[in-house]
């Protein structure tokens, strides 16, 4: 009705200015591939398993109220009400608590607690804490990004990450991006990363699992999603976060500033970074990155080598939990069982046969949390220590030895015996280890 009573030169100045505060919303595909659209996220719809008559709620109604919590976020934000911020390193005085900009003053620390952090800043930990981060290593003014197109970025990615997910969420992913700054300051890399690469490996952490669905690519594949459709049952989760993350860089103009071969060597890179998540790939990562250490011949000042270096630390932040001190470990196994588990109730209600590591009926923590530091964590960060013997380095090896002899004894509390490691890791190779992070 109200669209009806302008008239139409006033309607187009209306979609005009809309389109300048929001953004174009249909991101075009200037440079490099097709993005993902905003709005195409790949909830699971189990209506596929009903007939028509059981379906009540529409996909495109879903669709809209998703694009609209963004701009229920800009009408409720004192940010995007028009408050002037004259320095960009006090932007954070209007937003943070006195508590919450204490933490960020030890964000470095590796017992850096993001469940508080994240209370503290209701609910916008991955907003606050980037925003910090970019502010912190100097990206704002090298590359001279306007301030509120970051956060407007940065709000967008918060956003499409899905908090109903007990652990694939906003949470998740500022847990992973505090982990890649402390990796960032280590000396080996902080002596020799250049503005560039900082800025990249912050984007990738943040953003590598944007808009996670909750289930992983062979739950996709078997419900035939049209994700794994899109990207051939290759890397679907991977793929489809990094054409996210790109699709919000173009929707924000963040980077619009820069020549398009900048904009598209940044897209580029920062999909290399997000693909090596990808599980499936850890022992040809972890192969390469054990030949080059045995060789001794990484050098930081090629580039490539750096590039290489961001992508095992990026695999490290990834799969740190293990790492962490036992309360916020403990934490972080409970959270990515309870969605494995989710998982397997749902296959099990529609007959589609229960993953590994799935089955709450015969899996427990203790198990799966064994398995997985066995198998793929205590490989990766040892390879990292030898890379970078630093108290860091010893500090995550640590608390790792301990977590795990930790989860032994509630193993050997519920079955009488310390030796059982869940055969679900044992038999995973390469070749059938599931392609999302199961600790991702």
């Amino acid at each position: 009705m109200f669209i009806c009573i302008l008239s139409l030169p006033l309607f187009h100045t209306f979609i005009s200015l809309l389109t300048l505060f929001l953004g174009d919303v249909r991101v075009r595909s200037r440079a490099g591939f097709e993005t993902e659209r905003r709005g195409s996220h790949p909830y699971i719809d189990f209506r596929i398993f009903h007939s028509n008559s059981e379906i009540e709620v529409s996909v495109s109604a879903r669709n809209v109220r998703r694009l609209l919590s963004f701009q229920r976020y800009l009408r409720s934000s004192r940010f995007f009400r028009g408050i002037t911020v004259p320095n960009s390193s006090n932007i954070l005085d209007d937003d943070y608590n006195g508590q919450a900009k204490c933490m960020l003053e030890k964000v470095g620390n590796w017992n850096f607690d993001i469940f508080l952090f994240d209370r503290l800043t209701n609910g916008n930990s991955l907003v606050s804490l980037t925003f910090h981060l970019f502010n912190l290593h100097g990206l704002i003014e090298h590359f001279q990004l306007d301030t509120m197109k970051l956060r407007r970025f940065l709000v967008m990615v918060q956003e499409d990450y899905h908090s109903q997910n007990p652990y694939h969420n906003a949470v998740h992913a500022a847990d992973v991006t505090q982990a890649m700054h402390c990796y960032l300051k280590e000396p080996k890399l902080s002596k020799s990363l250049t503005p560039w690469d900082v800025l990249l490996s912050l984007v990738a952490a943040a953003t590598h699992d944007l808009d996670h669905p909750g289930v992983n690519q062979p739950f996709l594949i078997k419900t035939n999603h049209y994700l794994a459709t899109l990207y051939k049952n290759t890397s679907v989760l991977e793929n489809h976060h990094w054409r996210s993350a790109v699709g919000l860089l173009r929707e924000s103009g963040l980077f619009a500033h820069m020549s398009l071969e900048n904009r598209q060597l940044m897209e580029s890179q920062i999909g290399d970074l997000i693909l090596a998540t990808d599980i499936s790939q850890q022992n040809e990562y972890l192969s390469m990155f054990r030949s080059h250490l045995d060789r001794g011949d990484l050098c930081l000042e090629n580039a490539n080598h750096r590039h290489f270096i961001l992508q095992m630390a990026l695999k490290c932040a990834d799969i740190c939990n293990p790492c962490r001190t036992w309360e916020l470990s403990k934490q972080w196994s409970e959270k990515v069982t309870e969605e494995f588990f989710h998982q397997g109730d749902i296959e099990k209600k529609y007959h589609l046969g229960v993953s590994p590591l799935c089955d709450r009926q015969t899996e427990t923590i203790a198990n799966i949390q064994i398995g997985f530091m066995t198998y793929l964590v205590e490989p990766l960060f040892g390879e990292w220590a030898r890379f970078s013997n630093t108290r860091l380095s010893q500090t995550m090896l640590g608390h790792l030895g301990l977590n795990k002899a930790s989860w032994k004894g509630v193993q050997r509390e519920q079955s009488g015996s310390g030796d059982d490691v869940d055969p679900a890791f044992e038999e995973m190779d390469s070749d059938i280890l599931p392609q999302e992070p199961r600790l991702s």
